[in-house]
């Protein structure tokens, strides 16, 4: 039986070498938010919200023409680093 991921990692890869990381909880959440925020503004240089749902009162934007890599993780919970 397949496991099923508890949250996706989503590490956005922009121009200068910057690399940041956003969390969603299932990979429906951040296909929403790729097809309806990032595509269709692939080319623009104006602002787009990131959504950073675990981090209460922080957000961040980008310009979408400045992401050029986008790489998606699945996190497992038996997966993470626990300290003990």
């Amino acid at each position: 039986m397949a496991k099923t991921p508890d949250e996706y990692a989503v590490y956005l890869m922009i121009t200068g070498g910057h690399r940041e990381e956003v969390r969603f909880p299932s990979i429906q959440e951040f296909q929403k938010w790729y097809s309806g925020e990032l595509v269709p503004k692939s080319s623009s240089q104006d602002f787009v919200t990131v959504p950073i749902k675990n981090i209460q009162g922080e957000y961040m934007v980008v310009r979408p023409a400045s992401v050029m890599a986008i790489r998606v993780e699945p996190l497992f919970t038996s997966s993470h680093d626990r300290d003990y």
